[in-house]
């Protein structure tokens, strides 16, 4: 343990007497690992872009304060151990926080005028020191654990970050410069809901025409919509009989990938989530799974405390700034701690599929550098909780597996969801992230990328995720959806001009046509449903304005879009899984009447809270999770009957690697400290994947 009260009047770098051994040398050495895991990880080496401790540390072949003790030998370098001895405060000022988080290092402490740096990555601070210039502070490394860097720079710096993620995105495109309780918005709300009930007093059968022809043009925009949609996905399910070309199976070393998983106040889930997130076959030295905890959140803090985290998971806290606590603005923050080239975003009561990033990183090494984000499908695992659960999963099937796919492939917006994103780094970072005053700022963010001429690329993968099966809850999470639908119209609306420019024509209509249209056709609802009073031979109220001719045409028009909604989710869930689903799809007429309320809540709180996340509840049905959501593979019951082999670790990652890139499933998964079973049905490796050995870094 150093002695952290010891003060050199010139301290300076150690000097090497002889060269040092190579890193792994050194800890078969000293007895840290055996010559066996030396090659093990060696091997993995050569196709992960990941540290040789890294490797070893994920793979459970080695403790992080091993491994950092033989980094310390190596490069005769000073151990500081910043848990128990953290840095001053005051010491912030001797380094901008840019160049901390570029390089994770963090000020230690000074010593006469040369002041120690803690880093965890001694190879890389000598470009650390080129940004400092030649006239620069003198600095000396001094090593530590990589969380205790973060939390150092998390306690330092965290003011300026929380501001920062607080208004990360640009003015121009944020609706933050709204002012959440702004007396000037109530008095404009008061003042048109004024107007509108005085209109409606004095001529009641106008007003009602208005609004009834209001939501008939939009039942029709969004109808058209619907139809384009299923009709480009069903002509590509029929008709585009052609398997794809595999993709490119060039050599590749495979991207660290940062996936983010926001929390607050879950007191059931930590458990399972890591459980759930152990089952993914991404080799673990090269996967960051970052916990966002909120700062005042101890309820989620103590119930991570009680559970053993791998080390290939880390916790970020992010401090109170002002009144605002969204999931956007903890992703801004959790984002500049991070380390992959790849960014994810997961919910936390996600199930994602065992393969889900080998699909994702196999993707982006193929596609166009304009491919900004990669959206995997969501899926629930509890439809059969109750009538409720049942008719959210046939919802989310219709649009995950219909309309989402068909929208992208009509070359429309798409806009994303909340979980099961992957973005590339640059690009994320280049337009500023998340809005952290959007309550979904997943669809703002897809916008920003189609205005900036990034695509949005669906990929067959699967996430499973709780369905809310209960009234109240689904209200109020649909009334942040629509709100948050209904933000994102209003703020890229506000230079309409410059938007149709951006988009082009279609384009623009598609998105009048997915926020717009979608909130009113749920807030003027009930005026559409009005006209199964027809049916019982009862005269509407306007058909003394419309007329009757043009009241049954109405009709029609109505009665067909009920017919295509249902047949559309009926072919959503037409499939093996959703069959059980089929008798409730007629019940969804009844389902949507909760939408309706969820869009005057959603009215509400656009003019009274704004910013306000009604948070949902995780947890409830942990339960009632199904195997298939573990392994979703339909083959895996025919695999369980073969002769199983065995394979090292990085030859698996290469087969793995292999069926990927074919299109071809496999939904085992690899225990981090054991080689992995495959069934025989896997490939041999062919010699163009064979990736050249390459020199091991420590």
């Amino acid at each position: 343990m150093s002695d952290l009260r010891l003060r050199l009047p010139e301290p300076k770098a150690a000097e090497y007497l002889e060269a040092p051994p190579p890193f792994g040398r050194l800890l078969v050495n000293a007895g840290i690992i055996k010559q066996d895991d030396l090659v093990h990880a060696l091997n993995l080496q050569q196709h992960v872009d990941a540290p040789l401790g890294e490797i070893l540390a994920a793979e459970g072949l080695a403790r992080r304060s091993d491994i950092l003790a033989a980094l310390s030998r190596q490069h005769q370098m000073q151990l500081a151990d910043l848990a128990a001895d953290p840095p001053d405060p005051r010491i912030k000022a001797y380094l901008p926080t840019a160049l901390c988080l570029k390089y994770q290092v963090v000020p230690w402490m000074m010593m006469g005028d040369v002041l120690l740096v803690a880093t965890n990555t001694p190879g890389a601070f000598a470009d650390f020191q080129a940004c400092l210039g030649v006239g620069g502070r003198k600095v000396l490394p001094v090593l530590a654990q990589a969380a205790d860097i973060r939390h150092a720079i998390s306690t330092l710096y965290g003011d300026e970050l929380a501001e920062r993620a607080a208004t990360r995105v640009p003015a121009a495109h944020s609706c933050r410069t709204w002012t959440a309780t702004s007396p000037l918005r109530r008095v404009w709300a008061s003042l048109i809901a004024g107007a509108a009930i005085g209109l409606t007093i004095a001529a009641p059968r106008m007003v009602l025409t208005g609004l009834l022809l209001l939501a008939l043009l939009t039942l029709v925009m969004t109808t058209t919509l619907k139809v384009l949609a299923f009709g480009a996905q069903m002509h590509a399910r029929f008709f585009d009989r052609t398997p794809p070309a595999p993709e490119a199976a060039a050599p590749f070393r495979l991207p660290r990938v940062s996936v983010l998983v926001p929390l607050l106040n879950e007191e059931e889930i930590a458990g399972k989530l890591i459980e759930r997130l152990s089952r993914l076959t991404y080799p673990k030295s090269l996967l960051d799974v970052v916990l966002v905890l909120e700062a005042q959140d101890t309820v989620t803090r103590k119930t991570i405390a009680r559970t053993q985290m791998p080390p290939w998971m880390s916790v970020i806290e992010v401090p109170q700034a002002s009144d605002l606590t969204t999931k956007p603005r903890a992703l801004n923050y959790a984002l500049d701690f991070c380390r992959g080239s790849v960014i994810g975003v997961w919910d936390a009561e996600d199930c994602p599929e065992p393969d889900q990033i080998e699909r994702i990183v196999t993707r982006f090494n193929a596609a166009p550098d304009n491919v900004a984000c990669l959206q995997g499908r969501l899926d629930y695992y509890n439809p059969r909780a109750n009538w409720l659960a049942r008719c959210f999963a046939i919802e989310y099937a219709t649009w995950w597996r219909m309309m989402l796919p068909g929208v992208a492939r009509l070359g429309l917006v798409v806009p994303l969801g909340g979980t099961t994103l992957f973005f590339r780094r640059p690009i994320l970072e280049k337009l500023c992230g998340w809005d952290a005053h959007n309550v979904t700022e997943d669809a703002d963010l897809g916008l920003r990328l189609a205005r900036e001429g990034y695509v949005t690329e669906l990929v067959e993968t699967t996430t499973f995720e709780e369905a809310n099966a209960r009234a109240w809850p689904w209200i109020k999470q649909r009334s942040r959806w629509l709100k948050g639908y209904l933000i994102t119209w209003v703020v890229h609306m506000r230079a309409p001009g410059k938007l149709m420019k951006e988009l082009g024509f279609w384009r623009f209509m598609g998105v009048q046509a997915l926020f717009l249209a979608t909130f009113v056709q749920f807030a003027l609802a009930p005026l559409l449903w009005s006209f199964w009073i027809t049916l019982l031979g009862v005269t509407h109220p306007v058909t003394s304005v419309l007329g009757s001719d043009l009241m049954w045409h109405i009709a029609v028009v109505f009665l067909v879009a009920e017919v295509i909604n249902l047949t559309v989710s009926l072919a959503a869930v037409s499939g093996r899984a959703h069959r059980h689903l089929l008798p409730f799809v007629f019940t969804m007429p009844f389902y949507f009447t909760m939408a309706a309320v969820s869009s005057y809540k959603a009215l509400k709180e656009m003019v009274a809270q704004p910013f306000y996340w009604d948070k949902t509840q995780h947890g409830i049905s942990l339960g009632d999770e199904p195997a298939r959501a573990a392994a979703p593979d339909a083959d895996a019951a025919h695999h369980a009957d073969l002769q199983p082999i065995r394979l090292p670790l990085a030859q698996l990652w290469d087969s793995t690697r292999c069926l990927v890139a074919g299109g071809g499933r496999w939904s085992g998964f690899i225990p981090p400290d054991q080689d992995a079973v495959l069934p025989t049905v896997v490939p041999a490796l062919p010699e163009d994947l064979v990736v050249p050995p390459q020199e091991p870094r420590a």
